[in-house]
């Protein structure tokens, strides 16, 4: 009868009757031919060679789910993510995505529409299901952070952004740094204050871009304007800018997202403000589109591909070094982009 693999998997019959066809014509054994199959170092290089042969003539082809089961390797790693269209998040996954393929690791991508406890285990437990060798969480909401605890601790997890929740390691892109960078280049211009047009409550990112923003103004000495709040989309920029340009004292503005700031850009448009002669606008993220505005937009760029290849790099260390109490935390420097839609007051 078939031998049980490791984790207690039975192999199919035909997957057993072809695997022996490979061992007669190589004159080994079921498991070297196994041990072959599954790249288990324990096997002379002249039997490897045989037994590689044999597989070239019988045209035998593993099954790539019953070598997932036996050897508990996926050779994948797991993605858990917002179903959403904004530009931050699904430039994470794209990055992510580009530097496990770079590392020869498949992707499997898991998406929720809220960060809730029961939709982000539900995503974990069917990536699990699919034996992932690693996860990357992509929940940028505050809600969800917490319930990365709730994760089997055998299984290697990266949360993104400035997460700190015991033993859970993340990777993340500095967010009040970045906005503190733009808004001192406004006051450096000579501008009085900057307004702020915050992102939504309950995002991470959007607390801490307005942190960033309210230290350097503090930092300062310059007043602190009371944030307008958006919701991430060009509209709700729009509607907050109808506000902004409306109040002749307002110089500089800083948008938590380039997407709020081309709503604010067509309200200073309709209003008559120009810009940056009468008001500089900034945002945050770098979307393609920035360079090519009208102003071209002055922004904070994050670079996504970096943030994916520290993310399986902290993956790999996290797997060589299973039950590691401390948490890795590495956290990236965006950089400013200065460019038409900023000057002096």
């Amino acid at each position: 009868m078939p031998v049980p693999s490791r984790s207690g998997e039975t192999p199919s019959p035909d997957q057993s009757a072809r695997m022996r066809d490979v061992a007669q014509l190589a004159g080994v054994s079921h498991m070297t031919v196994s041990r072959v199959l599954n790249e288990n170092g324990n096997v002379r290089p002249q039997t490897r060679a045989r037994v590689l042969e044999a597989v070239r003539q019988l045209g035998y082809r593993p099954n790539s789910a019953a070598r997932t089961l036996a050897t508990r390797r996926s050779n994948t790693v797991g993605i858990v993510a917002l179903d959403t269209t904004l530009y931050g998040p699904t430039s994470m996954v794209f990055g992510i995505e580009r530097a496990a393929r770079a590392a020869g690791f498949f992707v499997s991508v898991a998406t929720i529409t809220a960060p809730t406890k029961r939709s982000l285990l539900g995503a974990v437990r069917h990536l699990e299901e699919q034996r992932v060798e690693g996860l990357v969480a992509i929940v940028p909401r505050d809600a969800g952070a917490t319930v990365l605890r709730s994760i089997d601790p055998s299984l290697p997890v990266v949360a993104i952004g400035n997460i700190d929740v015991e033993n859970v390691s993340s990777v993340g892109v500095d967010n009040v740094a970045g906005a503190f960078l733009v808004t001192q280049h406004l006051l450096s211009l000579g501008h009085e204050t900057v307004h702020h047009v915050a992102g939504p409550p309950g995002w991470r990112e959007a607390t801490e871009r307005t942190e960033g923003w309210r230290e350097a103004l503090q930092s300062a000495g310059a007043p602190v304007p009371l944030r307008r709040i958006g919701d991430w989309s060009p509209r709700s920029g729009y509607a907050v800018g109808r506000d902004l340009a409306a109040d002749r004292d307002v110089t500089a503005i800083f948008c938590a997202n380039d997407h709020m700031a081309i709503g604010v850009l067509r309200a200073l448009s309709e209003a008559g403000r120009r810009v940056p002669d009468d008001v500089s606008v900034a945002g945050f993220d770098d979307i393609p589109e920035a360079g090519f505005l009208i102003p071209p937009l002055s922004t904070v760029r994050q670079d996504f591909a970096a943030l994916g290849h520290h993310c399986l790099r902290v993956l790999r260390e996290l797997a060589s070094q299973p039950g590691v109490d401390q948490p890795i935390r590495v956290m990236l420097k965006p950089e400013l982009q200065v460019r038409g839609s900023c000057a002096p007051p």
